[in-house]
């Protein structure tokens, strides 16, 4: 080995965050890459074939994280980046009001106490959907002893 040959300190395996998906195949609920952003399809139309040949697809989504809309205009027949998503429910073990931290039952039994409720945001604000999720909560229940 010469010295003029590059040595690599480290590498990655080369798996990817997104995957390919053809433009027409996307509905409304399906997740997809707009502007870098991983974003849930809100609404998606499409248009008649042109005189170019190519039927385009109206995009529009929400940003997943920040809830900010996106619009995309796609030729059907192309591809999008997809990005892979995991959908997991917890179940709640308590709240605090007053901290806004959260203890969640993991499904092997553990604890996850490293989030917060929706309002109460390390970095930017709540977003809107926050804020709805957070006044929509259900009342605690008053205890009444008629002892």
């Amino acid at each position: 080995m010469s010295d003029d040959e590059p040595t690599f300190e480290t590498t990655e395996s080369g798996s990817s965050h997104t995957y390919p998906q053809q433009c027409g195949e996307l509905r409304k609920g399906s997740m997809v890459m707009i502007k870098g952003k991983a974003c849930k399809v809100a609404e998606i139309s499409t248009s008649k074939t042109g005189k170019h040949g190519h039927a385009k697809a109206h995009i529009v989504a929400l940003d997943i994280f920040t809830g900010k809309k996106y619009e995309d205009l796609c030729p059907t027949s192309h591809n999008m980046e997809i990005p892979f998503t995991k959908r997991t429910e917890y179940q709640l073990l308590s709240a605090d009001e007053s901290t806004g931290e959260v203890s969640l039952l993991l499904e092997s039994g553990e604890t996850k106490d490293d989030l917060n409720l929706p309002t109460f945001v390390t970095t930017g604000e709540p977003t809107d959907e926050d804020k709805k999720v957070h006044e929509g909560r259900p009342e605690p229940a008053h205890v009444r002893d008629d002892g």
